[in-house]
């Protein structure tokens, strides 16, 4: 890969450079969403680059509703709300590459490069005052996971199969068991038995589901599908096609409980055991990476370590809904025009937020303490009747219930971090602990 791209840069200085105030990668809800507001906030040369023949990301493929109740107050299917920002990147004149895969940034100094690979143009080198990334997410595979057995057909991950049945036509098999409990895996197990398929259930490893409870409640048990908690495939049965799976029950630890082994005969093992935010492009760039999310690490202004580098979107870290990644792009459009009007440089002197007891990740993770800031965080287990304190500030927020497969919001004011600043002597070390804990 390091041969191709030095050879991607000889070839360069055959190929004329493109200067732009502003480049977003990534055309899906987030990309789409940030080169809008960027257009509209009058920001005169936004680039749209996409690696995939069409906008949109994975909202092509999601032909159910529940899209855009938050952004345009009413239910859309997955193809109506990308096709509404379509036309708003048309009708605002935004420069778009499609099947353009960017390899490279080149971040020193006040214009940034991206090298690009096209089979439009080849090669070519594109400079920007700022750059958004909006890399979106890909699915956890089955080598993540190290189910042990036989490689046959028939494993595919929930992403997969829903591009298959909705775009291209083809049933993935009759017979079918899903592990894991996340959105696309819940969705397509309606999916599937809609187009006549039999869901013997649905398995996840976790005491808890992973996906959000209305998907729960619309796709698994108004269609009478299953659920079984707390349970685990062991092994894979089948020569050139999957023709079974052992299904355990797992303890506290999470280990398979040998002695409770069932054989389950199926044709199709449905994957939908999480999804990780696509940074290859951004650890190239050497731009600091959270390990409990996997995306950038960023203050509230969507800013990563590199000066005049923005993240949004599922490449940030994965969300619940499309409309939030939607707002995360207009925030990050919004701080890259204020960086491009001079009014926003990233500060030296940042407070540190850590995800604490019960927490699995919080958003942003470095905050300047000089204005308010809308917290994303993701409990790590379900609770009733808890709180949500931020450790030094002195404050807590009332929770009725938290639930991993559901962001939680908490608005922090410029107030609040005022008294934590007036009690402490120290600086760029600072740090303020969240966690959520049950009431007693």
């Amino acid at each position: 890969m390091v041969k191709l791209i030095k050879q991607a840069e000889n070839k360069i200085k055959h190929s004329s450079d493109s200067e732009y105030d502003l480049v977003v990668i990534g055309g899906g809800p987030g990309g789409m969403a940030a080169a809008v507001k960027a257009a509209e906030l009058g920001v005169e040369r936004v680039l749209l680059i996409e690696r995939d023949s069409f906008l949109g990301g994975i909202l092509p493929q999601c032909i159910h509703s529940g899209f855009g109740i938050k952004i345009f107050n009413s239910e859309l299917t997955g193809p109506e709300y990308c096709q509404l920002f379509v036309e708003k990147v048309r009708n605002i004149s935004i420069e778009v590459m499609l099947d353009t895969m960017a390899l490279t940034l080149d971040l020193k100094g006040d214009k940034k490069s991206i090298i690009v690979s096209s089979r439009n143009f080849g090669i070519k080198r594109i400079t920007a005052k700022a750059i958004i990334l909006s890399l979106g997410c890909r699915e956890r595979t089955r080598g993540q996971i190290l189910i042990p057995g036989s490689r046959p057909a028939g494993v595919l991950t929930a992403g997969l199969v829903q591009k298959m049945v909705n775009i291209e036509g083809f049933l993935p098999g009759k017979n079918i068991v899903i592990l894991g409990s996340g959105d696309i895996g819940l969705i397509m197990a309606r999916r599937l038995v809609l187009e006549g398929c039999k869901v013997k259930g649905v398995f996840e490893l976790m005491p808890f589901s992973t996906g959000l409870l209305r998907n729960i409640s619309q796709c698994l048990e108004d269609f009478e599908i299953p659920l079984y908690l707390s349970h685990t495939v062991t092994k894979i049965y089948g020569d050139k096609r999957i023709k079974s799976v052992d299904i355990a029950m797992v303890d506290k630890n999470l280990n398979p409980i040998q002695t409770k082994t069932k054989n389950i005969k199926c044709d199709t093992l449905l994957l939908s055991v999480g999804l990780i935010p696509e940074n290859e492009l951004s650890k190239t760039a050497e731009i600091e990476i959270d390990l409990k999310t996997g995306g950038p690490a960023v203050d509230q202004y969507l800013h990563t370590s590199r000066n005049g580098v923005f993240a949004c979107g599922n490449s940030l870290f994965v969300n619940d809904l499309a409309d939030n990644v939607t707002e995360d792009g207009y925030l990050a459009a919004q701080s890259a025009v204020s960086f491009l009007n001079d009014r926003l440089r990233r500060s030296e002197k940042l407070i540190n937020i850590e995800a604490g007891e019960n927490i699995a990740y919080i958003v942003p993770q470095k905050v300047s303490g000089k204005s308010d800031v809308n917290f994303r965080i993701r409990a790590s287990i379900p609770l009733r009747n808890a709180f949500i304190e931020f450790s030094n500030i002195g404050l807590k927020k009332k929770v009725r219930f938290v639930n991993p497969g559901e962001l939680i919001f908490a608005k922090i004011t410029k107030g609040d971090f005022g008294k934590f600043l007036e009690c402490n002597t120290k600086t760029a070390s600072d740090s303020i602990k969240v966690s959520i804990k049950k009431e007693v």
